[in-house]
């Protein structure tokens, strides 16, 4: 069983986080390396492996927790992707059953970013990269980052669209006025980083992103990120935006699904019959979902599928999409 989700940090990048202005700042960083949740994702060795040994994981394909290097200056962002995914390369030498990886890619300059995609897949293995939607200010579709879609699509390495929260002036407008906690809450994980992340897949179809790359795959968490339970709706903008097949065509040819830590069985359902069992994918979203006592494992045995999709979605359908990765 293949988790896709599965963060990690290094305490150079919280440190750079943690020295940002307060608008670049994310909300949900830890505080340091040192307290809870930055030790487990600093640690890439016993406490992860065995963590996933406890909720059922087989392999973890690890990822840089949001915000990445995207809210950093070009030239921190430069110097700290290749560390970045050395320190994972390491981890992955260390336990190569167990630790795959997705690239770290400093998005504030794209062409750098492109060259150390290339150089995550064919030089340490890697199998794409982990992307956040925004940088600073451009959204994803911007054409800035083009290189970087041309770059995974002449390789076909998938790119795994995380949330972030909203930009500063959308959480002041919508996500404020309920006190701190829920305030950070609703502007995260209980709303807006779905709502943003699901918003930046919307934003590279509707901007042509995928008619100019069309062999591009995308994976996106937490069941679509709201989007996929509005296809019907959204399909409706396809003539607007002059696009050259309906929205929810990209969805069902261009992206996969995983779980993204929200272990609901009427969400697995809906995403089946949406878009189908081949393009789905499983993630646990270690270490901010503890899922003990074998609870993943334990979610796709309980799932009401065939055995058939039931191997996909745990493993096979990631082992096909791997299998096809130009190194």
């Amino acid at each position: 069983m293949v988790g896709l989700e599965e963060h990690f940090a290094i305490p150079e990048l919280i440190d750079a986080w943690q020295a940002l202005e307060p608008q670049w700042q994310d909300v949900g960083i830890p505080d340091t390396a040192d307290d809870e949740l930055g030790r487990r994702l600093v640690d890439l060795d016993d406490e992860r492996i065995a963590a996933m040994d406890a909720t059922g994981l087989d392999v973890s394909v690890v990822s840089m927790t949001t915000p990445g290097l995207q809210n950093l200056e070009p030239r921190d962002a430069v110097a700290l992707q290749g560390v970045c995914n050395d320190r994972l390369a390491d981890a992955i030498r260390r336990h190569p059953d167990r630790l795959q990886g997705f690239a770290t890619l400093a998005t504030p300059t794209p062409n750098a970013a492109a060259a150390e995609l290339d150089r995550a897949v064919r030089e340490l293995g890697f199998n794409g990269a982990m992307l956040y939607g925004r940088t600073r200010e451009r959204n994803l579709d911007h054409r800035d980052f083009w290189p970087i879609f041309e770059a995974a699509e002449g390789l076909n390495a998938p790119l795994y669209l995380h949330p972030q929260p909203p930009p500063p002036a959308v959480r002041a407008a919508y996500y404020s006025g309920l006190g701190d906690e829920v305030d950070a809450a609703l502007g995260t994980h209980g709303y807006g980083w779905h709502y943003d992340a699901g918003l930046q897949l919307l934003r590279l179809i509707l901007g042509g992103v995928l008619d100019r790359f069309p062999g591009l795959q995308l994976i996106l968490g937490h069941w679509g990120e709201v989007m996929l339970f509005y296809l019907d709706r959204i399909d409706r903008m396809t003539g607007i935006a002059g696009l050259q097949r309906p929205v929810s065509d990209y969805v069902r040819d261009n992206v996969f699904v995983t779980p993204g830590g929200v272990f609901s069985q009427r969400y697995l359902q809906w995403t089946l019959d949406v878009v189908g069992a081949e393009r789905i994918l499983f993630a646990s979203d270690y270490p901010y979902v503890m899922v003990p006592d074998g609870g993943s494992r334990r979610f796709l045995d309980e799932a009401a599928i065939s055995e058939t999709d039931r191997e996909m979605v745990a493993a096979g359908n990631w082992e096909k999409l791997c299998a096809g990765i130009r190194r």
